[in-house]
């Protein structure tokens, strides 16, 4: 390949598109603005092309001013017409992949995705997937889509994965340097694609497959999800054995090697940890081998929510009361502390649950005001006094730092704490308290 195209990718003035301007799309979109590269950001819902069109951020992590600065610079454009994806040299797809409802991956996304570049593709473009999947999507299902006009992958035009690390809420990890790993279909694929990403991340990582690539961001979250299972069973392990679970992990963490601390709680959240797994399950499973220690740590995760459910119960019934009419209130609905994201949030189920015993559930998340599910919506309450006065218990799923948990502990009757927010309140208050129930009748 001649190194005037890798020289073109490095320093020549260029224009990059950004397919889906979601949680991953927009920073990436805006990080390479910032480099100088003009971005062409493509989105399939016009209220997001209008509001950044606008100036206007619709994610937490990004600002007004940080999408306004771009877009008045001439930098950044977003649009919904996928034609234009002719006039890209680069094109990033950062489209969602969730799961189906029997748990199978749907990449329903990654298609018509892949569908718009290809009717799209000229010679000389790189195009990288970055959205999470099995491995093998990008080989399988991607390149011969691409390759329908003739194109010759490494020759004609350059065909890389690499997985997106978004970490929603990180102040210190953010696009730019946090480690981007890069694998291509060929070796030709693998250079262009660093050459063109050197410009807007600090640290490249190269690998020598696709392949290797789509399995290096599911190892990345199935180990998560592996050891926040095997954590979340030793709750339940200490929770039998009367042992707070929190004092042994603290205790446990003091080891200066081999051991790495996670900690237990109502569930897996968020877009990644609970579905990337999922993903290698799939494809394990046709090839005929079962993945044993994934399965085992999503049925632990998913039993959390009902186990919390469980010590509402517990807890109710020690007051004499029945869940069928008691007032709860859920404290925090997204998926960790300090973030608006509610994918596949832990809160979600626990409402479920609690509303099919026959609660009265409101909730309140500084971060999500109003929440809709699955053609219904809740509205969030304020957390004053009153409200805390008035339920029968508060259940804190979510451990948002602007919540003053001291005074949730101090007003409401009850409290069920699944993240240890409350931590220490129960000793200094010389008040009763075991396990997930950290005040409530005596034990």
């Amino acid at each position: 390949m001649p190194q005037n195209v890798f020289e073109r990718f490095a320093d020549a003035d260029l224009t990059f598109g950004v397919v889906g301007l979601g949680y991953v799309g927009l920073p990436l979109a805006v990080e390479a603005a910032r480099s100088g590269i003009r971005v062409l950001g493509f989105d399939v819902k016009e209220r997001v092309v209008a509001e950044i069109q606008g100036g206007r951020s619709h994610i937490q992590d990004l600002t007004d001013e940080d999408i306004a600065e771009q877009v008045s610079a001439g930098r950044l454009e977003a649009t919904n017409d996928m034609s234009r994806l002719g006039e890209c040299d680069g094109i990033s797809i950062c489209v969602p992949t969730p799961l189906s409802k029997t748990r199978d991956p749907d990449i329903s996304f990654i298609f018509a995705a892949t569908e718009a570049v290809a009717g799209a593709l000229k010679p000389g473009q790189l195009v990288v997937l970055e959205s999470t999947t099995y491995p093998g999507t990008t080989r399988e299902i991607v390149l011969p889509e691409l390759e329908r006009k003739g194109l010759e992958v490494g020759r004609d035009f350059f065909l890389c994965f690499s997985p997106e690390r978004v970490d929603p809420g990180n102040r210190v990890w953010v696009t730019r340097n946090t480690p981007k790993v890069m694998g291509g279909i060929t070796p030709t694929c693998t250079q262009v694609g660093l050459a063109l990403y050197s410009r807007f991340f600090d640290a490249l990582v190269p690998v020598t497959s696709t392949e290797a690539a789509e399995l290096t961001k599911i190892l990345e979250n199935t180990f998560r999800a592996v050891n926040i299972g095997l954590v979340n069973e030793v709750a339940l392990i200490a929770d039998r054995l009367k042992v707070d679970v929190w004092e042994v992990i603290d205790a446990a963490a003091t080891k200066p090697f081999g051991f790495m601390k996670f900690t237990p709680g109502p569930g897996l959240g968020g877009h990644c940890i609970p579905v990337d797994p999922h993903y290698l399950s799939w494809k394990m499973r046709t090839l005929n081998y079962k993945t044993r220690f994934i399965d085992v740590a999503s049925e632990v995760n998913s039993y959390m929510p009902e186990f919390v459910v469980g010590k509402v119960w517990e807890a109710l019934n020690r007051a004499g009361r029945a869940v069928n009419g008691s007032r709860v209130l859920v404290l925090g609905v997204a998926y960790k502390p300090d973030v608006d994201d509610v994918r596949e949030s832990p809160a979600l189920d626990i409402i479920r649950l609690l509303e099919a015993d026959g609660a009265v559930v409101d909730y309140h998340d500084p971060f999500v005001p109003r929440l809709e599910e699955e053609g219904r919506e809740w509205v969030g309450v304020p957390l004053t006094d009153g409200v805390l006065d008035s339920v029968d218990v508060a259940v804190i799923v979510t451990n948002h730092s602007s919540v003053d948990h001291a005074r949730v502990f101090r007003r409401a009757p009850i409290v069920v704490d699944s993240r240890n927010a409350t931590r220490g309140l129960v000793s200094s208050s010389g008040g009763q308290g075991e396990g997930w129930i950290v005040k409530g009748p005596v034990m």
